[in-house]
């Protein structure tokens, strides 16, 4: 993930803008790509985000019509996108209202839509116990969730230990089955381990998304043959990376998806500056450039709005019979 600063500015506007060369001053102002479809974000962490509202307005701007936020009940920030998330909204619309459309054509422009994910993230699997488990069967019941995530294995840093790991996804994986809601993947240096996981407990009859795919496309067939959903990030935009790239070309495109993984992997050109759910139309562009090349204007429109309806149907989907059942309608 990018080294964010600390003294970027925040300008209360849609604009892109570079950060400055070293000892330099001024954020280069950059063209905004023109797309032909609206777009989805489908997992951002607007609760880390300097200010989630601006955010959310300059996405809207863009024309991202929908944005997935990733709560874990147990980081840091914890319950701030439940309490917030209405607030952040409203603030949202006002922020529009202030914004210039010069770049973005004349018009009104809508707050994207907000669905929430929650899981505990394997960094803090070494603190789950019988109320963590509570806890997000409450929050399931919320029926502005749509999905259990981000949950999986993280070989890379090994912040819990690796059995503990294990054994966490794997009873979030029957928590998302048993609610019949979808599961977000988080999946680093552990495809193997996961891929075995997601056999022996059953694949989500809801879906499954693994999210922010950064390794090869030898990788790839296997969660593509098992129907995952695969969603690409800033990451894909990457000069180094090229293997992200061959990988998207196996995905069908009735299971590509978008997303930031905001704030984190800011898409070129943007690098070293805060990501967030306005940054998807730059990966959009490279994806299109990437997996249709050479294509017309009405294939990258076709192309878009399979992904955007990917989005949604997974996402935005109405609340399963266990949300509305007695359990949580005892809950609320």
């Amino acid at each position: 993930m990018d080294d964010i600063s600390n003294e970027e500015p925040e300008f209360i506007d849609e604009y892109f803008r570079k950060k400055p060369k070293k000892h330099g001053r001024e954020w280069k102002v950059v063209d905004a790509p023109y797309l032909f479809a609206p777009v989805a974000d489908t997992h951002v962490h607007l609760d880390m985000l300097r200010n989630p509202a601006l955010a959310l307005a300059r996405a809207g701007v863009h024309n991202v019509q929908f944005v997935e936020a990733v709560v874990d009940p147990l980081g840091s920030e914890g319950e701030i996108t439940f309490s917030d998330l209405d607030g952040w909204i409203q603030q949202a619309q006002l922020y529009i209202r202030q914004m210039s459309t010069r770049i973005c054509g004349q018009g009104w422009h809508s707050v994207p839509r907000v669905r929430i994910s929650v899981g505990v993230h394997p960094h803090v699997a070494k603190d789950w116990c019988s109320a963590a488990r509570a806890n997000i069967l409450t929050k399931l019941c919320d029926k502005r969730v749509s999905a259990v995530g981000e949950i999986g294995l993280d070989y890379h840093y090994d912040y819990s230990p690796r059995d503990v790991q294990r054994s966490v996804f794997a009873e979030q994986v029957q928590i998302a089955n048993e609610a019949h809601l979808p599961v977000i993947l988080h999946i680093r240096e552990a495809f193997d381990d996961a891929y075995s996981i997601m056999q022996e407990i059953g694949w989500a009859s809801a879906g499954t998304l693994l999210h922010c795919y950064t390794s090869d496309a030898q990788e790839i067939v296997r969660w593509v043959e098992a129907g995952c959903y695969v969603a690409f990030g800033g990451a894909f935009t990457f000069k180094k990376l090229d293997q992200i790239r061959q990988a998207a070309k196996l995905v069908p495109s009735d299971k590509l998806l978008l997303e930031t993984d905001a704030p984190f992997m800011t898409p070129e050109p943007f690098r070293g500056i805060e990501c967030e759910p306005a940054h998807t139309i730059w990966t959009a562009e490279r994806v299109m450039e990437e997996v249709i090349p050479n294509s017309t204007d009405a294939q990258r429109r076709e192309l878009l709005e399979r992904i955007f309806e990917n989005s949604t149907d997974l996402l935005d989907r109405e609340p399963t019979e266990w949300q509305r059942g007695s359990i949580c309608t005892a809950q609320l």
